[in-house]
Order: C-alpha cells, then structure tokens, then sequence
C-alpha cells in the first residue's frame, strides 16, 4: 500500500481526496491486516489523513502517538544514527546481520515495540513512494504511513486462533509460575522494556505424571488398610489414564489438521482456493507422464486485460473481489476434467487434460474470452475487463512442463501485443521474435545510455491547399549502428514492454517543445504511447514537461490510437480530460483501421482524426476508397472535428483530399520527415497550389 502510484498521486495534490485515501487506504489496512490505526504524514511530518478502527479520525490523533514513534519516524527519515533492526531497512545504512525483511528494494521502514496511550503496541513506519518509474519526492521529504496494532487486542486473539497458543496476553508484570502461566519478556529494539508475553502452555506429560503419581498414593494406602480398596484404586487409575490419553489423542488430531491445513495452503492460492503455480506444475507433469497414445495436452496462460485500471480506480478489495469472480467463471467454462490455476496476480493457467486437438483447445479459448468479457458487478459497480490468452500443445510442441509453459507464455504476451482480448497458438517464429527482441532492448538501452543513437524527424503538415505548411509531426527515429536507421515501429513496442517508453516518450516531447520555440507560427504533432498514456500521472507529467519548454499547451496536439478509447480505462479518460483543460489538442491516429466507432468519439473528446494512409494509398485506385474517404471526412466535420490525411504521395491523392474537404494535408508529396538542420529550407521553400496541377516538390524529398 505504501508503494503505489494511485496514492502517491492522490497525496500529491494540493487537497487529497479523503473519501479516496478511506476506501483506498484506510479501510483497506483495517480490514485486511487488522490495523487499529494508521496515520499519513506529509513531507514535513505533519498528519494530512487518520483512520481508527475503521473509522476516518481527526488529524489531532496523531498528537497522541507522536512521542512513541517519533524515533521511528527520525529512523525512516535518515535523521538517527542508529542501527537497523532485523525487520527494518533505513536509508543509508547496512541491513542487520539477521534481517528478516522481505519488502521490495524500494521499501524504506522501521518496526518495533512502543508505548501508545499507555498500551503496548507494534508500530511501522514506511515511506509512500510509487511502484514505478514515475519520479519520486526528494529524499528525506516522502509522505510517510504510520500504523499500529496494539498487543491485546485483535493481534493476541489471532495467536491464540491461528496458532494454537492458550491464553496469550500482554501483561505488565511477569506470571506467577505457580499459576501453570508463563511470561517471557518484551523489549523494543531500542533498549526500552514493554512488559511481558504471557501464556498457558499444555503439559500433557505434567498431567500424567501428577495423576499417577496421586492414585499410586492412593493406592499404596488402600493397600495397608483393605484389598477390597486396592482394587477399587487400581480402576480409577486406569479411568484417569484413559482420559489422560483421550487428551492426547485430541491434541495429536488437531496437530494433524494443521499439519494438513499447512499442506492445503502450500498449494492452493488462499484467495481463491484454486491450484497454486507449484501445484499446476506438478499437476502438468503427472498429466503429460500419463498422456495416451493419440492423445494431446493444452497448456494455456491467461492474463487479463485492464485488471490495473480496477485497482487503480476502485481500490484493492474491488480488486480481489474481481479475482475471484473470474476464477469461477473459468472452472465454470473449462470443464470437470481440466484444472484451472491462479499463478499469481491476474495470471491464471488452464491445463485440457485430454483434447483431441487445436480445434476444441480454440474453442475453450474462445469460452474463456466470452467469461471474461461479460460484465463483472463488483462492489457496487459494473467493470468490463478481457483477457489474453497463450496456448501450448504437448506433445506436438514437447513434453517438458518448464518448456510449455514457457512456450505459453510467450503465445500470451503476442496475444497481448496484437491488440489483447484474443488468444494464439504458439509457434517456432514466436522464439526467434523474443530471441530478435532481447537483442534490440538491449541495444536500445545502450543507444539511451550513449545519447547519440535516437533522433528526432519532423514532417511538415500542410493546409488543404497544400501550398501553406500549417505544422509539424516529431516522429523519433534510431541510427542503429549495425542496422542502419530505424522506424518507430522497429523498436518502440520493445520500448513498451520493457519500461524504457515513457522515457523516450518524454525526451521525443521534450526536443519537440525545444524545436517549437523556433516556429511560433507552426502546430507541434507529437505521438503519445498507448502504455505511457495508461501510466498514472502522465498528465501532469506531459503538462510540466511543455511549461518548462515555456511553450502554449494549445500550439501542442498529441497523438493516441484508438486501441486507448477501446479500452474504456478510467485513467486514460481522467488523463485526456485534463489534458484538454490545460489547452492540449488530442489527435486520434490511424482513424479508420481500429474499431472506428462513433460512440468513441462521443465518449473521449478528441479535436482531429488522421486518416491512415492504407486509405489514402488506394485513392484513384479503388472506387470504394473515396466513398470511405468522403464518409469520415463528413463524419469528422459533422462533429466539429479536424481532419488530416496521412500518406500523400501523389498528386491525384491531394486532389481528392481537397475537394473531398480535408483540413490538412501531410506525406512525400510535400516532404519526408526532415532533421532539424534541414527545417530552415523547407519552411522558406515555396509549395505551388494543388489546384495548379503542378507539385513542386522540397530539394529533400
């Protein structure tokens, strides 16, 4: 919770949303990790949010558990010397030799034992910082999240439940041993003695032993006075002994159902009680062993679409709900036989058993897509999410589990790739893409590192009379140094799935602000990322990058495809729309060749639609081209939109654009894209008229 974009954002506006941090934060810690209360700090350390107990408190509360955690507080923000304890990592200091922490590298916290309001308790500070590579607060300056559990409440009674011990208490003073209680002492790792551990433990053997040891008293006295007695000693003897066992026997069966609980959870995911990745593993390896002759085995990895965006929007427990509504819909669709797993996250695996071939693992696919498509009502709200899904055949494609689902895996992510909510097959090419794909993220990490690989192009726009340049598209290109230079899309889709996008995203915006400077006159087209536009914060990010420039936000159009309106993300519409109140024009690119729907375009408020130019290249070719031509112009200005058509390259095309109504124009009829030391001479060439009947062309194209 302390490291996640979503509340670092929120926490960085001027006025948080508090009903956000109560359903998102508070309630969250409250409920799944039984905090009684937990405080949000600001860079300065004073309290901007408080929960107790489930309930929003005032910010006074914090007054009253400062003294205790002040010393954690000076720990998480570098402001003590001291050394970290086995559950804490402080900035700038060692871990301790026996460290238990398991948190993420990035986690900065410190834990121990204090007083609070004259109760023990478990207090945790930890810095709030983001989960990706969205830029951080200063160090030393971070929102930080204070919680406590108190000892005698709800944490003593989850031992007493979950782990068997009778009677655990917190005490101030150490237990009378007399009393069959113990106590152990507790100390903060900081010297300070908090009081006492106290429990009951069980002595079945003590038990035994004082019960013999009384009736053989008894006994020996029955002895000395009659036989009869004697007899009548040895019997309750036996009795107490039988009970004696019989409480042994009890202790020995509930030893046996943890120890069987214990295996249960080792594999099953706790969630949503389906087959953990261990146990679907082992389950792919007995199942291929007993594969029958003309037989075959699907293996599928399923990962859903736009879970993040649930998350994100509705918070965690929407989240969880959400996971365990698709686990049912998909043991529901996939039949008795095959077993579905959740490997983690939104990742689950489906392993058809006894398929007869490509045919019905597509069809459970397709079942699958259908389940996942269907609305989830989810908390009180309706999400619509998908999936993508990676299908590996054994024997036909192997035998050897690892390599299967390997093989899946990588099926899944070109579904993803190619659009998500869809399903492939695996093949041989798909190993020499990934293989072609490593070998590019790494030279593109070190182009990034040098500096002087990636470029940016800049194509000029021109006005529907194709003699007026109007503006210009930066298009990033890379001199690779053995492949010679490449277009986007040779190395920004590796760009996305590695995390390296909204860095060259930023930097193609940046020197397209620096350029822009030289223009005033001149529009600026600069194509935004479907991956960095779904990022949190990317509107605030793009918004500083151009006030730095000190350019007009309205001199700015950024460009998305309609793959990001399709997806209906709560994020990307927030982004767009104060996007759009800062005075940024948004393009929708490649209009034609997605889903091209209207409703879209109601929906997601855009300024221009740029025909693709697998329109424009049939114009004069294909009678259907104009009319398709003709249709979203018409559409375009009937929504008081813009148009722009791609790909000119002839002068027939530019014609028809023009008497078709086309805005603005742009392709090599008019110019390539250009580097910067080239725009001085294409901006003073002068463009003759399209109706003239002659194009000249600039000295470069």
């Amino acid at each position: 919770m302390a490291i996640w974009d979503p509340a670092v954002v929120e926490l960085g506006k001027q006025k948080p949303d508090l009903d956000w941090l109560d359903q998102n934060v508070g309630t969250w810690l409250n409920y799944v990790f039984n905090h009684e209360l937990d405080v949000i700090l600001d860079g300065s350390n004073r309290p901007v949010y408080a929960m107790e107990n489930g309930v929003r408190a005032k910010l006074e509360t914090f007054a009253s558990i400062e003294a205790g955690v002040r010393p954690l507080i000076d720990a998480v923000r570098g402001e003590s010397t001291g050394p970290a304890n086995p559950h804490e990592r402080l900035p700038n200091r060692k871990p301790h030799p026996d460290s238990t922490v398991r948190t993420s590298p990035t986690a900065v916290h410190a834990t121990d034992l204090v007083d609070i309001r004259g109760k023990a308790a478990v207090a945790s500070v930890m810095r709030m910082v983001p989960d990706s590579h969205k830029p951080k607060a200063a160090a030393g300056s971070e929102p930080l999240l204070v919680s406590i559990r108190y000892l005698n409440t709800s944490l003593m009674h989850d031992l007493q439940r979950v782990r068997g011990i009778a009677g655990a208490r917190f005490t101030r003073t150490v237990a009378d041993g007399a009393s069959g209680e113990y106590s152990v002492p507790l100390s903060s790792f900081r010297g300070r003695r908090i009081g006492y551990f106290t429990w009951r433990p069980e002595m079945p053997g003590k038990a035994i032993l004082g019960s013999v040891l009384l009736q053989g008293g008894v006994a020996l006295l029955a002895l000395l006075v009659l036989l009869a007695a004697l007899i009548a000693g040895i019997g309750r003897l036996m009795s107490r002994d039988a009970r004696s066992i019989a409480v042994l026997e009890e202790a020995r069966l509930q030893l046996q159902a943890k120890e069987s609980q214990a295996q249960y959870l080792a594999h099953h995911d706790p969630l949503t009680a389906l087959p953990n990745r261990a146990s679907f593993s082992k389950f792919v390896e007995e199942s291929i062993a007993d594969l029958g002759a003309e037989r075959q085995l699907g293996v599928m990895l399923i990962d859903l679409d736009r879970f993040k965006n649930v998350n994100d929007t509705l918070g965690h427990l929407a989240g969880d709900r959400l996971i365990q509504a698709v686990a049912a819909r998909l043991v529901n669709c996939v039949g008795a036989n095959n077993v579905v797993a959740r490997l983690g996250g939104d990742e689950f695996a489906v392993c058809i058993t006894d398929c007869s071939g490509t045919e019905q693992l597509a069809g459970v696919a397709e079942a699958a897509l259908a389940e996942l498509r269907g609305p989830f009502e989810i908390m009180g709200s309706v999400v619509h999410v998908g999936g993508s899904i990676g299908i590996a055949i054994c024997p036909a494609q192997g035998t050897d589990k690892t390599e299967l689902l390997r093989m899946a895996d990588i099926a899944m992510y070109r579904a993803k790739g190619s659009g998500r909510d869809g399903w492939r097959f695996f093949s041989p090419e798909m190993d020499e893409s990934i293989a072609n794909r490593r070998v590019i993220e790494d030279d593109l990490r070190a182009a990034l590192r040098s500096g002087d690989e990636l470029f940016v192009a800049y194509q000029p726009k021109l006005d529907a009379s194709g003699a007026q340049i109007v503006g210009l598209e930066a298009l990033v290109r890379w001199r690779h140094p053995t492949r010679g230079e490449l277009a986007p899309d040779a190395f920004i889709p590796v760009a996305e799935d590695c995390g390296l996008i909204d860095l060259i995203g930023n930097w193609v915006l940046g020197e397209a602000c620096r350029v822009a400077l030289n223009w005033p006159e001149l529009s600026m087209a600069v194509n935004i990322s479907p991956v960095q536009f779904r990022t949190p914060g990317v509107a605030q990010s793009i918004s500083s990058i151009v006030r730095e420039a000190d350019i007009d936000p309205r001199r700015i159009e950024l460009e998305v495809t309609e793959s990001i309106l399709v997806e209906d993300d709560e994020l990307v519409k927030a982004a767009l729309r104060e996007l759009r109140a800062e005075g940024f024009r948004i393009a929708l690119d490649d209009f034609g060749t997605g889903y091209s729907s209207l409703s879209y375009l109601k929906k997601f408020k855009v300024d221009r639609i740029k025909i693709d130019k697998s329109f424009v290249k049939r114009l004069g070719q294909d009678p259907e081209a104009i009319a398709i031509v003709q249709a979203v112009i018409a559409l375009g200005h009937a929504m008081a939109l813009s148009v722009t058509a791609e790909g000119v390259e002839t002068e027939e095309q530019g014609c028809l654009l023009q008497v078709a109504g086309c805005n603005e124009l742009q392709g090599f009829l008019f110019s390539k894209a250009l580097l910067e030391s080239e725009l001085h001479a294409l901006l003073n060439h002068a463009f003759t008229p399209l109706a003239s009947g002659h194009r000249a062309r600039s000295a470069s194209a």
